[in-house]
């Protein structure tokens, strides 16, 4: 079995009868992210790589629950960056790796990417407030993260997460823009 497809086994496993399925859903992931990285002796790379991976599957393990898709990728983007926060981790690139995780498991599951790329980023401002790390860089590493896992899903999904993101009330315009045109498509 592959790590991403036990990644979705257990978050389905974590959040079965509970009263709470979010915050299940935040929490797993967190503890999932915090017992990798623990076990990883260089927590500023090889470890923080595994963050998408995480993601990855968890998000596919939201898409079949039953909840929120969107909601689950917020809570799942959050869990992933509070765990790497936790153990001390890069934040800013577990903010990457948890935005391309995220894309990355909605194409798996067939989910709208545009919409899952701006709830992550989301998320990560939202997330990057609360444990102390600068919203802007947090930003435009998210962005990059999107466009870089939509990309590589193909050239029509790389245009629907620029496009997305660039007209997402929601983000900071000025931010997501400079990222978008220093992105090629």
């Amino acid at each position: 079995m592959k790590f991403i497809d036990k990644i979705a086994e257990t978050l389905v496993s974590a959040v079965k009868g509970a009263s709470d399925v979010m915050t299940a859903i935040r929490d797993a992931v967190k503890k999932q992210v915090t017992g990798t990285l623990g076990d990883v002796k260089d927590i500023t790379t090889t470890g923080v790589d595994s963050v998408s991976d995480i993601v990855t599957g968890s998000i596919k393990g939201a898409g079949n629950i039953g909840a929120s898709f969107i909601e689950a990728t917020k809570n799942t983007v959050s869990g992933a960056i509070n765990g790497v926060s936790d153990v001390g981790g890069d934040v800013l690139a577990a903010s990457k790796k948890a935005v391309q995780g995220a894309v990355s498991g909605a194409a798996e599951v067939g989910k709208d990417l545009g919409t899952t790329a701006v709830a992550a980023v989301e998320s990560v401002i939202n997330t990057a407030k609360s444990v102390g790390v600068n919203t802007t860089k947090a930003t435009q590493e998210a962005v990059v993260g999107a466009i870089t896992a939509a990309d590589r899903i193909g050239s029509e999904a790389g245009k629907t997460v620029r496009n997305a993101l660039s007209t997402a009330a929601s983000l900071p315009k000025d931010v997501v823009q400079k990222v978008i045109k220093k992105t090629p498509e």
